[in-house]
């Protein structure tokens, strides 16, 4: 299977809004199907005949692949998952991705089509499963249940990036700045973040920890437009002090682009500042920031543009909390 998997794959741009997903189904070891969004799909390529190998690399990593001067990792997506290596090197593909402004390859060994999906139809995984998996999300092609890969939860057990132990100290650059004025106005601004990978959710809630800030999680995007609802409902005190809404684009039940579209049309929640936080790169432009009417863009794992973020926006909101007495 060459690229001609992802024919007309640049039209996937024309889904952003529209509340549709596309999924790349395909098999690993066994019958059960698997799905990654088309949207960070750069490309599929046959797998080389040789890979360079990585010295004292996580067991997952096969080795290095260059694909026209760009050289990216290699995981075999069988044992990065807890299944056996792959046997069938020669008749595989790499699924080439690109998360958080870096390229990656996962071999599989049987890539099959596309799909194209409602966000209403992609759905939390089932609670049976419990806690140590890796989906993000799944869906049914008739009968059959296709499962959603949580593939940054994949790349943080292979790559270390974001460690739970991980924690800003006193020389870190990012928080020398802060002030005793950024100080006080963070602790009284509240954030609600809208997140269904854990890892995701686990950087954000420690870095608006770190900045003093209160904050609410919510596993999806209907989740968090429920308690955004319900703060509407009862007067709430976290709305009245809520400074911005960080959301993820990838979510079951409601994506980030329809949770925007709801707040936008809901006179008592329209004026919020809406983040989209994303491992989705290079497709984020002015006219797409419009087009979803969000207030901007920030990529995922990158503690430092999330800091310098939230520290700009909170001290705008400082007005805000003025003008209601808080």
């Amino acid at each position: 299977m060459t690229n001609n998997v992802l024919n007309g794959v640049d039209a996937r741009t024309d889904l952003v809004g529209q509340s549709r997903l596309e999924l790349l189904l395909f098999r690993l070891a066994g019958k059960q199907r698997y799905g990654i969004n088309v949207f960070k799909v750069r490309e599929v390529i046959s797998c080389p005949d040789e890979l360079t190998k990585v010295p004292n690399s996580h067991d997952a990593v096969i080795g290095l692949a260059n694909m026209r001067g760009i050289t990216f990792m290699v995981i075999d997506l069988q044992l990065a998952l807890g299944m056996p290596a792959n046997q069938t090197l020669e008749s595989s593909s790499i699924i080439v991705a690109e998360y958080n402004r870096k390229i990656q390859g996962f071999l599989v060994p049987n890539i099959e089509h596309i799909i194209n999906k409602h966000w209403e139809d992609i759905l939390p995984p089932p609670q049976i499963v419990g806690k140590d998996h890796y989906l993000t999300a799944v869906t049914r092609i008739e009968e059959e249940i296709i499962e959603i890969l949580d593939v940054e939860k994949v790349l943080y057990e292979i790559t270390g990036a974001l460690k739970e132990e991980d924690e800003y100290d006193e020389t870190d650059g990012s928080l020398q700045d802060i002030d005793e004025k950024f100080e006080d106005v963070a602790s009284r601004c509240h954030v609600l973040v809208a997140d269904d990978s854990s890892v995701a959710r686990n950087q954000v809630k420690r870095t608006l920890t770190k900045l003093g800030i209160n904050c609410t999680v919510c596993n999806d995007g209907r989740l968090a437009l429920d308690q955004l609802e319900k703060w509407v409902e009862e007067d709430a005190e976290e709305l009245k002090r809520l400074a911005i809404v960080i959301s993820d684009v990838e979510m079951p039940a409601m994506d980030g682009y329809t949770l925007t579209s709801e707040i936008r049309k809901n006179p008592a929640l329209s004026e919020l500042v809406v983040l989209l936080h994303t491992s989705l790169s290079g497709v984020f432009d002015s006219s797409l920031l419009d087009k979803v009417n969000a207030n901007g863009f920030l990529s995922k794992f990158d503690s430092d543009d999330l800091i310098e973020d939230i520290k700009g926006r909170v001290l705008a909101f400082s007005e805000k909390l003025e003008e209601r007495g808080l």
